[in-house]
């Protein structure tokens, strides 16, 4: 076997409508029109190229447990959330590439990624 991309991930949610406005409203991800109806909530949201699907659920979040969202110049996203309020760590270089982390609504951890950002810091 040898995988093309990532398509998606799912990950559960409490409450799909703060998750849906976190992730549209603050992450920038896009909603797609086009989830059948499975008989429970959820959104599907577009992130580039792969997708974010949104589970109604009270499972709790497993510690450490995260998905990568890669962003262009991980400083300037860093202040822009944290100027709308969001708690989001300071950048730390991983390699060659730098990573913060912040939780949604629901606890689910989120890594933003920037490529190559450590070899200017």
């Amino acid at each position: 076997m040898k995988p093309l991309a990532v398509h998606h991930v799912s990950i559960n949610v409490s409450d799909v409508d703060a998750a849906r406005r976190f992730y549209t409203d603050v992450l920038g991800l896009t909603e797609r029109d086009d989830r059948p109806d499975f008989g429970f909530g959820g959104a599907w949201l577009d992130a580039g190229g792969q997708q974010v699907h949104l589970i109604q659920s009270d499972a709790t979040p497993a510690p450490g447990q995260h998905f990568a969202l890669q962003v262009q110049d991980l400083p300037a996203v860093v202040a822009e959330l944290r100027e709308r309020g969001i708690d989001v760590s300071s950048p730390n270089p991983v390699g060659t590439s730098l990573q913060s982390f912040l939780s949604d609504p629901s606890g689910n951890g989120v890594e933003l990624h920037q490529v190559n950002g450590a070899q200017g810091a």
